[in-house]
């Protein structure tokens, strides 16, 4: 454990940097903590607002965070490791791991999972459609079920990129089958403890006591502050580790000193991901590979439980910027990319100028009149819906003043708006009705964000 002194340790004041936080710097309010690097060495290193308002303890670099969606590079790491040992395959097809997952007709391969191009469902979106809440207690093998339950697929492996948790959740369970071994246990004894990132973990047990740990919020829209925190989440792989700035530091600099894995790792890792087509994705090993005002860039950041983190590396410079916040409204990203211009602006290109606003709003699946549904067209539509993929049913409904509604299980009616003829929106979702010849509703279909279509029977 840290001592006092090293926990909070800080740099002297830098205006500059310090002014990109201030908005969060008071002792009334949740922040972060900020570490930019040069060469392994800390140019700067801070805390702003509060670790734990319950205690007033203070952020600071050495204090706990979650770091969400970040963690995805160590998981992918984990992989690449394997594959170097000999244990298995990129190319492998994942039925050799998962024979429980249904046969698409086209094999996923681990890299389909690595690099988000296997077309399998999001996880926590499926969860979030078939009504199952985060915070609620729920096992591994109750997503394996859920995932595994699916009868197709968002698109055919390799032909585009989608965002998908379930492929770094399925990563950390190949891990265990391949090795015997929890992703928490394999990442520490190959990664962690090599570098002497002792403050870091994946947290597969929600009972864990964690010391430093900071807290996490959320606004309570009354201009104060309530925990984020959700106890009993306890999914590892696509998220799930606890990390510290200067542990991180220590991961950072592995790219550069290749201690853990040699060449060959730091060569695996930074192979971006392919389309059938031929296109080079921005993806490689958990990692957004571009560029930043000129200065070529790896990045990648980390949301969930109001928890934010950033990890910004600037390779050809030697320099990082590492963020992590304990409030949920914080952008870590932008601040991360205003923290490397204070150090690095000399180097870079202008600042492009912000688009100018387009003078129309677009009207993107708004319908015209001649689309417009009849009073007794969507009428028809009214029923229940059920989808075998989820186990659940949705309830089309009609409300009293004649708005089209959208009841889903555990969360509150929508409304439909219209979109095109047989079609409707709520949100970013897209509901579209097929029919029988005799107008009648037949099915309900969905596209969703990181899931692609669903289909739901008309009972």
């Amino acid at each position: 454990m840290l001592s006092v002194p090293e926990l909070r340790a800080q740099s002297k004041a830098n205006p500059t940097v310090d002014k990109i936080f201030a908005e969060w710097d008071k002792p009334t309010s949740p922040g972060c903590a900020v570490g930019a690097i040069k060469d392994n060495r800390y140019l700067y290193q801070r805390g702003y607002g509060m670790a734990n308002l319950d205690y007033d303890i203070p952020n600071a670099p050495g204090m706990v965070y979650y770091i969400g969606s970040d963690s995805k590079q160590f998981t992918a790491a984990s992989i690449a490791l394997l594959s170097l040992q000999g244990k298995l395959s990129l190319d492998d097809n994942i039925r050799k791991y998962f024979p429980e997952l249904p046969d698409y007709g086209t094999p996923i391969a681990i890299r389909h999972l690595i690099h988000h191009t296997s077309g399998i469902r999001d996880i926590y979106s499926l969860m979030s459609m078939r009504g199952d809440k985060l915070e609620d207690v729920f096992s591994d093998s109750a997503a394996l079920s859920l995932i595994f339950r699916q009868k197709g697929l968002g698109f055919k492996p390799g032909d585009a990129y989608s965002y998908s948790n379930s492929g770094y959740f399925l990563l950390a369970q190949l891990i265990k089958r391949v090795t015997g071994q929890p992703l928490r246990e394999f990442a520490d004894a190959q990664i962690f403890q090599p570098l002497g990132m002792t403050h870091t973990h994946f947290h597969d047990d929600p009972g864990h006591v964690m010391k430093q740990r900071a807290m996490s919020y959320e606004k309570d829209g009354k201009g104060g502050f309530r925990i984020s925190y959700l106890q009993n989440f306890d999914k590892v792989g696509a998220g799930g580790l606890y990390s510290t700035i200067d542990d991180l530091r220590k991961w950072d600099e592995n790219f550069y000193t290749h201690q853990v894995g040699g060449d060959a790792l730091q060569r695996i890792i930074h192979t971006r991901g392919i389309l059938n087509n031929g296109d080079t994705l921005g993806y490689a090993f958990g990692n957004n590979v571009g560029t930043f005002r000129g200065l070529r860039v790896t990045e990648h950041g980390g949301s969930m439980m109001g928890y934010k983190a950033y990890v910004l590396r600037f390779p050809d410079q030697h320099f990082s910027v590492l963020t992590t916040c304990n409030l949920g409204a914080i952008d870590p990203g932008p601040l991360s990319h205003a923290v490397a211009a204070v150090f690095l602006g000399d180097r870079m290109s202008p600042e492009m100028p912000r688009a100018v606003a387009q003078a129309a709003a677009r009207q993107a699946g708004a319908s015209s009149t001649s689309d417009a549904l009849t009073s007794a067209d969507v009428a028809a539509l009214v029923g229940d819906y059920f989808s075998d993929d989820l186990g659940v049913a949705y309830s089309v409904r009609m409300s009293p003043d004649g708005q089209l509604m959208l009841a889903m299980p555990g969360d509150k009616p929508v409304t439909l708006l219209p979109a095109g003829s047989n079609a409707f929106r709520f949100g970013s979702t897209t509901v579209r009705f097929e029919r029988s010849s005799e107008g009648a509703s037949k099915a309900m279909i969905l596209t969703v964000s990181r899931i692609g279509e669903m289909r739901l029977v008309r009972r």
